[in-house]
């Protein structure tokens, strides 16, 4: 890719900057919940850059992540990086791979030490203020259930698999609008046997992930 094509007008480079800079200082979920406060300091984790081609849309940040400021860095994120063709160095080039989950705050874990869902007071808030930036994408990685409910949707079938399975109508449908969506269980090794159980998806699924990324992000 050549590098004009990462290249941005300065005053949205700036404009993009300060909204980055909110959304770290932001502790809505602290302050003014909706429901119980956070329980611990917030610490929202963002990556993203106007020129982003590609972006990721997880759950929210766990306690490694919470822990490192840096989405991914656990063995969800070595799976994550193996489904999708890249090495580190790429997943964590902003100027071309954006990472915005749903929830951008670790939002604590539950009585048997699962996290909880994304804070509700985040998506609402700043997801219709980001995406208007990443006008550059040119696809959705949506991984798991949250992020299949807002990119799809009524796209969205009876369970994550069904939706998974329905890849390339998602993708058609999604497509005609913007950059397509593709949907993705969570990395997460607790997903073992789902993989084991559905082999299309590694068979068919996988290669075109890998097709899209690189074609996204040139590479």
């Amino acid at each position: 890719m050549a590098a004009q094509d990462l290249e941005e007008p300065a005053g949205a480079a700036a404009g993009f900057d300060a909204l980055l800079a909110s959304i770290r200082s932001c502790r809505v979920c602290r302050d003014a919940p909706r429901g119980a406060p956070l329980p611990h300091e917030p610490r929202p984790v963002i990556r993203a850059k106007p020129s982003a081609r590609l972006c990721i849309v997880g759950q929210a940040p766990g306690t490694r992540v919470h822990a490192s400021g840096l989405p991914f860095t656990d063995p969800s994120g070595d799976r994550l990086r193996s489904w999708m063709g890249v090495d580190r160095e790429t997943f964590y080039d902003d100027a071309r791979v954006a990472i915005v989950p749903m929830g951008f705050c670790f939002p604590g874990q539950d009585a048997k030490g699962g996290d909880l869902p994304p804070r509700r007071e985040c998506a609402p808030l700043w997801r219709p203020q980001v995406f208007p930036h990443l006008r550059q994408l040119r696809a959705i990685l949506a991984i798991g259930l949250y992020a299949h409910a807002y990119h799809l949707g009524p796209l969205v079938r009876g369970n994550l698999t069904d939706t998974v399975a329905a890849w390339r109508e998602i993708m058609e449908a999604t497509a005609r609008s913007g950059p397509p969506v593709i949907p993705l269980p969570h990395p997460s090794w607790r997903n073992n046997s789902w993989i084991r159980k559905n082999p299309w998806f590694e068979a068919e699924l996988l290669p075109v992930v890998r097709q899209v990324v690189a074609e996204a992000i040139g590479g």
